[in-house]
């Protein structure tokens, strides 16, 4: 359950983001070793804001996306640095024309290699009603 801390700012531990997100401990470390978080430290312990949270859901969006972390850290710190939704929307939508580039030509690429198992099929129905059993 997030906590508030005195000046009422709700904060998470790192088990409750990894519950939360179906995440385990370990890899919102290694996020945090990458550069994409930053929670504060109470001790040893680490102690997650808001910020981190909304962060979290944005990495794992931009995951589903299909988008590398460097594409995720490159968005990430664009908001953070200009605090500008323009710019950061104009960077996203190059990101998503990439990505969908990317995926209509591997799109193209699956359609190739259908019709040449079709084609494959085919001679092999072919051959069997021929009553071929394709030994030498």
């Amino acid at each position: 359950m997030p906590s508030t801390s005195p000046s009422e700012q709700v904060t998470y531990s790192i088990s409750e983001l990894a519950k939360e997100f179906a995440l385990t401990t370990r890899a919102i470390r290694f996020y945090e070793g990458e550069g994409l978080l930053s929670p504060q430290r109470a001790g040893q312990r680490r102690v997650y804001a808001e910020r981190e949270r909304v962060r979290i859901k944005l990495i794992l969006r931009g995951k589903r996306l299909g988008l590398s972390l460097s594409d995720i850290r490159e968005l990430l710190d664009l908001y953070q640095a200009t605090r500008g939704e323009r710019a950061q929307l104009v960077k996203f939508l190059q990101v998503l024309a990439e990505r969908r580039a990317m995926l209509n030509q591997q799109k193209e690429d699956i359609a190739i290699v259908l019709t040449e198992i079709d084609a494959l099929e085919r001679q092999c129905r072919k051959r069997l009603r021929a009553g071929t059993n394709g030994s030498a």
